[in-house]
């Protein structure tokens, strides 16, 4: 039987099926062609979408540049102080930390030390290690009663030959004011209170409306971290009693005119006018309780500004 099957015509047999490479890979290659089609026309109508979403930026969602693109300068000796953020981009700043530094300068009354600078929160260090000799400032802060202090002044000669703005002696005995009508001059008395802070604590005041009580002064941002210079405020000031601050008219002050006070802000401005329309004018201060995302905490501070009339 098995001499039998082995002797068998070959064409009796079963074959196995044929291989045709070439028309695989013509499927193969349809598909992939396909497939890439249908990739480059997704990119393209997000890339428009992108566009006409944002009409005045660089780049797309698949990557590219926000920002315009600045022309590079040639490293010379510079003052930090004097560096516009298209300045610190041009000397190869990231553009978002060219705006920080610039901003940490004008709060901070102006860098004394290219210590500041390298403190910048996002600032790569290899871009400071190459700018740093060239900036126009002493490496550190001079130490306290140390040779970098002058006489009756807080700064001697810097790197360069650049001297620095004399600062006048905190005086050893500051007699109390009132903090609604303090001016730089007076804040700046206070040890630890610079002209970036006394400008903005009176900005601040300004925003408020008048501070009526001491207290805020931990809620302004520039103080949160420094529980010693508020201290040291409320120890210095005072608010004079019957003090009335500008009021927030909450039944009659617009969008516009609500959001820029600190205590309101855009969510609850647009709420309040939401609510009155709704429901009519607030009959009592305590009626705002009833948006819900008004924190008790934040209704106490809000309150003695609030007037329902």
């Amino acid at each position: 039987m098995a001499l039998a099957a082995a002797v068998l015509p070959p064409l009796l047999r079963p074959t196995d099926p044929a291989y045709l490479p070439a028309a695989d890979q013509r499927q193969l290659d349809a598909w992939s062609l396909d497939l890439v089609a249908r990739l480059d026309s997704g990119r393209a109508a997000s890339a428009r979408a992108y566009a006409a979403r944002y009409p005045n930026r660089r780049g797309g969602p698949s990557g590219g540049s926000r920002y315009p693109a600045v022309p590079q300068v040639h490293l010379a000796p510079f003052d930090p102080n004097a560096l516009t953020a298209v300045g610190w981009e041009a000397r190869g700043v990231p553009h978002f930390v060219a705006g920080r530094i610039v901003n940490y300068g004008q709060k901070a009354g102006g860098f004394r030390a290219k210590s500041q600078v390298q403190r910048i929160y996002g600032l790569p260090d290899s871009v400071y290690q190459r700018l740093a000799p060239f900036m126009q400032l002493p490496e550190a802060l001079p130490a306290r009663g140390g040779a970098g202090y002058a006489a009756g002044g807080r700064f001697g000669a810097g790197e360069g030959g650049r001297d620095f703005e004399k600062v006048a002696r905190k005086p050893a005995h500051v007699q109390p004011f009132d903090l609604n009508l303090a001016d730089t001059t007076q804040l700046m008395q206070i040890k630890g209170i610079g002209r970036g802070r006394a400008k903005g604590l009176v900005k601040y005041r300004a925003q408020l409306g008048g501070y009526v009580g001491e207290g805020q002064l931990a809620d302004f941002f520039m103080l949160r971290d420094a529980p010693d210079l508020v201290d040291s405020l409320r120890k210095y000031t005072f608010v004079a009693p019957g003090f009335a601050p500008r009021p927030v008219l909450v039944n009659s002050a617009t969008f516009d005119e609500l959001w820029p006070q600190p205590l309101v802000g855009k969510p609850l401005a647009r709420l309040i006018v939401a609510f009155r329309q709704q429901h009519g004018p607030f009959k009592t201060p305590d009626d705002l309780r009833q948006i819900k995302i008004l924190k008790e905490a934040d209704f106490v501070k809000l309150r003695p500004y609030i007037r329902c009339e």
